[in-house]
């Protein structure tokens, strides 16, 4: 068995053996509910748009991520520098990605409720996925062997 393979093996065992909250799957779930909020907004512009059903998309998301970071912060023994290392250029790259959008949003003249939706879901957007990308890395990072599995 080649080297990198057995690293993977070994970082797949000690992952195994630290039970970690389910990140990734709730993730996931509160970043489609902004997508499915963005998508039931965008379906309605120009037009007035209800904005019920987008507001408790919103607040479920958000109620996800809140959990999301509950959860992640009371894992024992979890590799924090390595996580802020990669979450904090993640989380710059994501909010030039969120300001873009939101700037594509005010020179369309997008104003009032759905504005304030969209602007908040994209804050909910460029916090979960630099913590999605941060959890990732930091889950497989092996302190013993000073790297992530696989680096040369």
């Amino acid at each position: 068995m080649s080297a990198l393979a057995e690293q993977a093996k070994a970082a797949h065992t000690d992952m195994g053996e630290r039970q970690l909250p389910p990140v990734t799957q709730l993730a996931m779930s509160s970043l489609a509910l902004i997508v499915a909020g963005g998508i039931y907004l965008a379906s309605h512009i120009p037009k007035p748009v209800p904005l019920g059903p987008a507001i408790a998309l919103l607040g479920a998301s958000a109620l996800l991520l809140a959990v999301n970071l509950f959860l992640l912060s009371r894992v024992a023994d979890f590799p924090w520098r390595r996580f802020f290392d990669v979450a904090k250029w993640a989380l710059l790259a994501y909010s030039i990605i969120a300001g873009t959008i939101e700037y594509a949003f005010l020179r369309n003249h997008l104003k009032g409720g759905a504005l304030v939706v969209l602007t908040l879901s994209l804050v909910v957007f460029a916090i979960h996925v630099p913590t999605l990308i941060g959890f990732t890395v930091a889950r497989f990072y092996n302190p013993q062997a000073g790297s992530t599995p696989g680096a040369a």
